[in-house]
């Protein structure tokens, strides 16, 4: 896949080749028929400027706008239409991670759940696991904002004379994409947060309000791209220097990486 902007390869899609009869066999998880790959941000000149422009879209939540998106997305329905759902898998890095995100939220939305790995996806919010030193504080933060959140929301609901056009809450909980996050890493860090803090707001109780304020914040703005129900998230905890290596691709192959994993689930109302 090309932008047209700048003539940088930014996506590409991959054929899975049967092995011989007598090659490798994969008898617990057969590979995906094909994958559709989103790379990150490059350092060169010839790209750093439209990449950069996209990043910026992405903050703003306006990716889904870009002539880039719309090339990514035309390829992963027609390789839907030509392949099925169940045979297809996205990935993608740093802003790669992000079109591979909102393609697969689009085709959740629609019934399609594609398997999707993400690496280091960006979160577009401040970083409250990153910026904030001690535990008691960042749960504070993150408590007063889904209270915040959800006191906001009854009060519209309360005023709305009409019903709501679309419950993209329910459409996206059975999409569970794959996470892979760095807490060093400032772009996508808060992840982390995130979902530890679903947790902990059910273990003390509270969970009907977090479900109240992810609901709302996912149906009444389907384009916050870091807003998910659901999702394993895997933990890079090996020591890294500074955030390059924090964001970085290679990361993720080192073969001493030291992870941790979870399936996180937003369930009931």
């Amino acid at each position: 896949m090309v932008d047209n902007a700048d003539l940088s390869i930014f996506g590409a899609i991959y054929e899975f080749k049967s092995p011989p009869p007598d090659g490798h066999h994969y008898p617990l998880h057969s590979p995906p028929r094909y994958v559709v790959a989103f790379r990150g941000m490059m350092t060169g000149w010839e790209t750093m400027s439209q990449d950069l422009t996209l990043d910026l879209k992405v903050i703003r939540n306006t990716l889904e706008q870009s002539p880039r998106f719309k090339h990514a997305m035309q390829a992963v329905q027609h390789t839907v239409s030509i392949a099925g759902a169940a045979n297809i898998c996205l990935a993608g890095h740093s802003l790669g991670s992000a079109m591979a995100l909102l393609a697969g939220k689009n085709m959740a939305i629609v019934g399609f759940f594609l398997e999707t790995f993400l690496f280091n996806p960006p979160f577009i919010s401040v970083s409250i696991e990153v910026m904030t030193k001690t535990e008691i504080l960042k749960s504070g933060r993150r408590i007063m904002r889904n209270v915040t959140t959800a006191g906001v929301t009854i009060a519209l609901n309360a005023l709305r004379q009409r019903p709501q056009t679309g419950d993209w809450f329910a459409a996206l909980s059975g999409w569970i994409p794959y996470l892979f996050v760095n807490p060093s890493d400032l772009i996508s860090s808060e992840y982390v947060g995130y979902f530890e803090h679903r947790e902990r707001m059910e273990s003390i109780g509270a969970g009907a309000i977090e479900r109240l304020s992810t609901r709302n914040s996912i149906s009444g703005a389907i384009e916050l791209l870091h807003l998910l129900p659901s999702a394993y998230l895997t933990i890079n905890g090996s020591p890294v220097q500074g955030l390059g290596q924090a964001h970085g691709l290679d990361q993720w192959w080192n073969p001493n990486i030291q992870c941790r994993s979870k399936l996180h689930q937003l369930i009931g109302n």
